[in-house]
Protein backbone atom coordinates (compact mmCIF):
# COMPACT_ATOMS: atom_id res chain seq x y z
CA UNK A 1 0.00 0.00 0.00
CA UNK A 2 1.34 3.21 -0.69
CA UNK A 3 0.29 6.48 1.64
CA UNK A 4 0.32 10.20 -0.05
CA UNK A 5 0.31 13.07 2.56
CA UNK A 6 -1.79 15.80 0.70
CA UNK A 7 -2.75 18.04 3.82
CA UNK A 8 -0.17 19.21 6.77
CA UNK A 9 0.78 21.88 8.79
CA UNK A 10 4.27 21.25 6.72
CA UNK A 11 5.71 20.29 3.56
CA UNK A 12 9.20 20.03 2.51
CA UNK A 13 8.34 19.74 -1.31
CA UNK A 14 8.37 22.98 -3.49
CA UNK A 15 5.12 23.62 -5.09
CA UNK A 16 2.87 22.23 -2.40
CA UNK A 17 1.13 23.89 0.16
CA UNK A 18 1.27 23.86 3.44
CA UNK A 19 -1.39 24.82 6.23
CA UNK A 20 -3.09 23.62 9.67
CA UNK A 21 -5.00 20.55 8.70
CA UNK A 22 -5.01 16.69 7.62
CA UNK A 23 -5.14 14.28 4.86
CA UNK A 24 -3.56 11.65 2.80
CA UNK A 25 -4.70 9.69 -0.21
CA UNK A 26 -4.56 6.06 0.36
CA UNK A 27 -3.60 3.58 -2.42
CA UNK A 28 -4.41 0.19 -1.50
CA UNK A 29 -4.75 -3.32 -4.23
CA UNK A 30 -8.66 -2.20 -4.03
CA UNK A 31 -9.30 1.03 -3.49
CA UNK A 32 -8.05 4.86 -3.59
CA UNK A 33 -9.03 5.95 -0.08
CA UNK A 34 -8.97 9.84 1.50
CA UNK A 35 -8.74 10.39 4.29
CA UNK A 36 -10.00 13.58 6.20
CA UNK A 37 -9.76 16.33 3.86
CA UNK A 38 -8.06 19.11 5.46
CA UNK A 39 -8.88 22.85 6.49
CA UNK A 40 -9.93 24.08 3.14
CA UNK A 41 -11.18 22.78 -0.01
CA UNK A 42 -8.94 25.09 -2.62
CA UNK A 43 -5.48 24.08 -0.95
CA UNK A 44 -6.50 20.39 -0.99
CA UNK A 45 -7.53 20.31 -4.79
CA UNK A 46 -4.31 22.33 -5.75
CA UNK A 47 -1.83 19.72 -3.69
CA UNK A 48 -3.91 16.75 -5.31
CA UNK A 49 -3.95 18.17 -8.59
CA UNK A 50 0.18 19.26 -7.42
CA UNK A 51 0.77 15.73 -7.18
CA UNK A 52 -0.90 14.35 -9.74
CA UNK A 53 -4.04 12.64 -7.89
CA UNK A 54 -7.23 13.05 -9.63
CA UNK A 55 -9.94 13.50 -6.91
CA UNK A 56 -12.48 11.71 -9.10
CA UNK A 57 -11.12 8.33 -8.95
CA UNK A 58 -11.05 8.29 -5.37
CA UNK A 59 -13.52 5.37 -4.15
CA UNK A 60 -14.23 6.31 -0.48
CA UNK A 61 -13.55 8.85 2.07
CA UNK A 62 -12.86 8.56 5.83
CA UNK A 63 -13.62 11.55 7.90
CA UNK A 64 -12.08 10.64 11.40
CA UNK A 65 -14.14 13.48 13.23
CA UNK A 66 -16.00 16.64 12.55
CA UNK A 67 -13.37 19.18 13.45
CA UNK A 68 -12.74 22.24 10.55
CA UNK A 69 -9.04 21.15 10.06
CA UNK A 70 -10.27 17.46 8.79
CA UNK A 71 -13.78 18.44 6.94
CA UNK A 72 -12.76 21.86 5.49
CA UNK A 73 -12.04 20.21 1.73
CA UNK A 74 -15.02 17.83 1.75
CA UNK A 75 -17.72 20.30 0.26
CA UNK A 76 -15.29 20.79 -2.31
CA UNK A 77 -14.32 16.96 -2.99
CA UNK A 78 -17.66 16.14 -2.94
CA UNK A 79 -18.47 18.52 -5.25
CA UNK A 80 -16.37 17.18 -8.40
CA UNK A 81 -16.86 13.61 -7.04
CA UNK A 82 -20.15 11.91 -6.21
CA UNK A 83 -19.78 8.29 -6.46
CA UNK A 84 -17.11 7.71 -3.54
CA UNK A 85 -18.51 6.47 -0.34
CA UNK A 86 -17.89 8.58 2.73
CA UNK A 87 -17.63 6.91 5.93
CA UNK A 88 -17.93 8.96 8.84
CA UNK A 89 -18.45 8.53 12.55
CA UNK A 90 -22.28 7.42 13.92
CA UNK A 91 -22.36 11.41 15.14
CA UNK A 92 -21.30 13.32 12.65
CA UNK A 93 -24.77 14.69 10.92
CA UNK A 94 -25.22 17.12 7.88
CA UNK A 95 -23.74 15.52 4.69
CA UNK A 96 -26.15 16.65 2.39
CA UNK A 97 -24.99 15.15 -1.13
CA UNK A 98 -25.95 12.14 -2.92
CA UNK A 99 -23.16 10.33 -2.30
CA UNK A 100 -23.67 7.11 -0.09
CA UNK A 101 -22.83 7.60 3.61
CA UNK A 102 -22.01 4.78 5.79
CA UNK A 103 -22.05 5.49 9.66
CA UNK A 104 -19.66 3.49 12.50
CA UNK A 105 -19.93 3.10 16.12
CA UNK A 106 -17.83 0.10 16.41
CA UNK A 107 -15.06 -1.46 14.73
CA UNK A 108 -15.78 -2.85 11.48
CA UNK A 109 -14.22 -4.00 7.73
CA UNK A 110 -15.59 -2.47 5.34
CA UNK A 111 -13.15 -4.23 2.71
CA UNK A 112 -10.46 -6.84 2.21
CA UNK A 113 -7.99 -5.93 4.59
CA UNK A 114 -9.38 -2.01 5.12
CA UNK A 115 -10.84 -1.51 8.88
CA UNK A 116 -12.46 1.11 10.94
CA UNK A 117 -12.44 1.84 14.41
CA UNK A 118 -16.08 3.19 14.46
CA UNK A 119 -16.24 6.19 16.82
CA UNK A 120 -14.43 5.92 20.21
CA UNK A 121 -15.00 8.68 22.91
CA UNK A 122 -17.91 9.61 21.14
CA UNK A 123 -15.66 11.83 18.99
CA UNK A 124 -13.10 10.21 16.40
CA UNK A 125 -12.35 6.96 14.17
CA UNK A 126 -9.22 5.59 12.80
CA UNK A 127 -8.26 3.66 9.74
CA UNK A 128 -6.40 0.38 9.56
CA UNK A 129 -5.10 -0.82 6.52
CA UNK A 130 -3.84 -4.92 6.51
CA UNK A 131 -0.57 -5.53 4.75
CA UNK A 132 1.84 -8.43 4.68
CA UNK A 133 3.92 -5.90 7.85
CA UNK A 134 1.07 -5.59 9.43
CA UNK A 135 -1.78 -3.27 10.23
CA UNK A 136 -1.34 0.12 9.43
CA UNK A 137 -3.07 2.66 11.66
CA UNK A 138 -3.90 6.08 10.33
CA UNK A 139 -5.57 8.39 13.10
CA UNK A 140 -6.52 11.86 12.51
CA UNK A 141 -5.86 13.65 15.58
CA UNK A 142 -5.59 10.89 18.44
CA UNK A 143 -8.45 12.55 20.64
CA UNK A 144 -9.75 9.07 22.18
CA UNK A 145 -5.97 8.42 23.03
CA UNK A 146 -3.64 6.14 21.05
CA UNK A 147 -3.51 3.71 23.35
CA UNK A 148 -7.18 3.14 23.26
CA UNK A 149 -7.24 3.41 19.43
CA UNK A 150 -4.96 0.77 18.87
CA UNK A 151 -6.68 -1.58 21.41
CA UNK A 152 -9.54 -1.30 19.17
CA UNK A 153 -8.20 -2.55 15.68
CA UNK A 154 -5.73 -5.04 17.66
CA UNK A 155 -8.36 -7.90 16.80
CA UNK A 156 -7.52 -7.31 12.48
CA UNK A 157 -4.05 -7.75 13.06
CA UNK A 158 -0.38 -6.71 14.72
CA UNK A 159 0.30 -3.24 14.55
CA UNK A 160 3.18 -1.87 11.80
CA UNK A 161 2.73 1.41 11.83
CA UNK A 162 0.92 4.51 13.08
CA UNK A 163 0.50 7.38 10.43
CA UNK A 164 -1.65 10.77 11.22
CA UNK A 165 -1.75 13.49 14.09
CA UNK A 166 -1.09 12.44 17.61
CA UNK A 167 -2.02 15.54 19.47
CA UNK A 168 -0.41 15.17 23.11
CA UNK A 169 0.33 11.66 22.87
CA UNK A 170 3.31 11.03 25.48
CA UNK A 171 2.96 7.05 26.20
CA UNK A 172 6.16 6.74 24.18
CA UNK A 173 6.30 3.07 25.45
CA UNK A 174 3.52 2.51 22.89
CA UNK A 175 6.19 2.85 20.27
CA UNK A 176 8.48 0.43 21.18
CA UNK A 177 5.88 -2.43 20.24
CA UNK A 178 5.64 -0.47 16.60
CA UNK A 179 8.20 -0.53 13.62
CA UNK A 180 7.54 2.97 12.22
CA UNK A 181 5.37 5.89 13.02
CA UNK A 182 4.95 8.98 11.28
CA UNK A 183 3.53 11.94 13.30
CA UNK A 184 2.01 14.40 11.77
CA UNK A 185 -0.48 17.80 12.08
CA UNK A 186 -1.45 18.24 15.58
CA UNK A 187 1.48 16.08 17.13
CA UNK A 188 2.76 17.89 20.09
CA UNK A 189 5.66 16.05 20.70
CA UNK A 190 6.81 15.51 17.32
CA UNK A 191 10.84 15.82 18.22
CA UNK A 192 10.63 14.41 21.08
CA UNK A 193 9.89 11.21 19.01
CA UNK A 194 11.78 11.87 16.34
CA UNK A 195 15.13 12.11 19.10
CA UNK A 196 13.41 8.78 21.44
CA UNK A 197 12.95 6.60 17.77
CA UNK A 198 15.12 7.74 15.13
CA UNK A 199 15.02 4.78 13.15
CA UNK A 200 11.13 4.25 13.13
CA UNK A 201 10.35 7.65 12.55
CA UNK A 202 9.13 8.63 9.23
CA UNK A 203 8.87 12.46 8.10
CA UNK A 204 5.23 14.12 7.21
CA UNK A 205 4.41 17.16 5.21
CA UNK A 206 2.50 17.62 2.17
CA UNK A 207 4.03 15.68 -0.49
CA UNK A 208 5.53 12.97 1.53
CA UNK A 209 5.11 9.12 0.08
CA UNK A 210 5.23 6.46 2.17
CA UNK A 211 4.78 2.94 1.24
CA UNK A 212 4.37 -0.20 2.89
Amino acid sequence: MKITIVYDNTTRKSGLIADWGWSCYIETENRNILFDTGGNGKILLENLISLNIDPTHINDVVISHPDFDHIGGLSTFLNLNTKAKVHIPISFRGIKYPNKIEYYDKPTKIYKNVFLTGELGNREQSLAIATDKGLILIIGCGHPGVKNIINSVTKFGNLYAIVGGLHGFKEFEIINNITKICPAHCTKYKDKIKSLFPSKYLESGVGEILEF
